[in-house]
């Protein structure tokens, strides 16, 4: 191999490298969003059912009184 390969070789190597590291960092993050999604959704899910036990007693006593 000519020396100009080599070195075309080492660009493309050292070009890989770096787009898998931005893909190691993208990766992370998207994990980090996946972590603040999942824990905003248990709570909306613990609102919802909080909402669904409130409103089955009002209509659980709008029932009693009819």
């Amino acid at each position: 191999m000519s020396l100009e390969l080599l070195s075309q070789l080492e660009a493309k190597i050292q070009a890989t490298l770096e787009n898998a590291e931005l893909l190691k960092m993208e990766l992370e993050e998207e994990k980090q969003k996946n972590v603040q999604l999942t824990e905003s959704n248990q709570q909306l899910q613990q609102d919802l059912n909080s909402w669904n036990d409130k409103v089955n007693g009002l209509v659980g006593l709008l029932n009693s009184e009819s």
